[in-house]
C-alpha cells in the first residue's frame, strides 16, 4: 500500500492514470504526446506505476502496451474506501471502465489484471485448478473438466448451474493454463461467441516466496456484454485468490 500511495502522490503519474483511464493500451510514444517531459522522465513515471502494481504492460510485436490494472485498484478499495467513504467506490473501483476500441494494424490484449502473491506457483496453479478450492474465490464456481488441452470444462454454483463452461487451450503447470471462456449466467451472453482467458504465473524476479499471477481477457470482440463482466469480476477473482492463499479466508461470502 505504501508504494501505491508513493506512486499516486506525483502529479504527472496521476496524469498518466487518468490517460490510461480514458484509453487503456497506450505506447510509451503515445503517452510522451500528452506530457511535457522528456521520454526518459515519462518512462521513469511509467516504471514506478509498475512498481505499485497500478499498471501493467505487454509487448506486441515492437510495441509495448501500457494498462491499468484493476486489481491494485481493487485492494485500494477494498482497504481504505469500502469502510470509510462510499461515495469514493465509482471513483476507484470503477478507474478502468470499458471503452470501444479503435481499429489496429495488430491484435493486442485489452484486459489485463496482475496480483502479487505470497507463494509459490506450485500453489497457485493448484488454487486455480481445484475445485474445491475455486468454488471459495471465483464466484462460489467449482471448475470440473479434465485439466488437459483439448478438453471441454463446466464451472458449476452450488444450486447445481453451470455458470460458464469453455475448452482448455493450453495447459502448463505450473505456469500457464489458457481457457476459452462462455459465460452462462445471462440471456445475453450465452448468445455471444466464445472469449479467451490467459492465466500466467511467474516467481517475482526480486521478492523470493512472492509469485504475480497475471490473467489476460482477449477474443472478445463478439462477446461484448462478457467482456463488460468480466473487466469489472477479474479483478476480485486475483483478490479473492490472493485472500484465500495467504490468510485461508474468503474475500466475498
Amino acid at each position: 500500500m505504501d508504494d501505491i500511495f508513493k506512486a499516486l502522490a506525483d502529479p504527472s503519474r496521476r496524469t498518466l492514470l487518468d490517460l490510461l483511464y480514458e484509453k487503456d493500451g497506450r505506447t510509451l510514444n503515445d503517452l510522451c504526446a500528452h506530457l511535457q517531459m522528456s521520454r526518459f522522465g515519462v518512462m521513469k513515471h511509467l516504471r514506478i506505476l509498475e512498481e505499485a502494481g497500478l499498471l501493467t504492460t505487454r509487448k506486441v510485436g515492437r510495441e509495448k502496451y501500457h494498462y491499468l490494472n484493476p486489481a491494485s485498484i481493487r485492494q485500494i478499495y477494498d482497504r481504505w474506501v469500502s469502510k470509510y467513504a462510499e461515495p469514493w467506490v465509482s471513483g476507484l473501483s470503477l478507474l478502468k471502465k470499458e471503452l470501444e476500441s479503435e481499429p489496429a494494424m495488430e491484435p493486442k490484449p485489452r484486459h489485463v489484471s496482475r496480483i502479487a502473491i505470497k507463494t509459490s506457483p506450485e500453489q497457485v496453479w493448484n488454487a486455480l485448478t481445484n475445485p474445491s478450492l475455486t468454488s471459495k474465490y471465483w464466484y462460489n464456481g467449482s471448475l470440473r473438466g479434465e485439466l488437459k488441452a483439448g478438453c471441454p470444462y463446466e464451472i458449476w454454483n452450488p444450486q447445481g448451474q453451470v455458470q460458464a463452461k469453455g475448452e482448455f487451450l493450453a495447459v502448463e503447470p505450473p505456469r500457464r493454463l489458457v481457457m476459452s471462456w462462455q459465460l452462462l449466467i445471462q440471456p445475453e451472453t450465452t448468445e455471444e461467441k466464445p472469449s479467451r482467458l490467459t492465466w500466467e504465473i511467474e516467481s517475482h524476479a526480486e521478492f523470493a516466496g512472492v509469485t504475480l499471477v497475471t490473467v489476460v481477457h482477449d477474443e472478445f470482440e463478439e462477446a461484448p456484454v462478457t467482456s463488460r463482466i468480466l473487466e469489472e469480476g477479474l479483478p476480485i477473482v486475483l483478490s479473492g485468490m490472493k485472500t484465500l492463499i495467504e490468510t485461508g479466508g474468503t474475500l466475498t461470502t
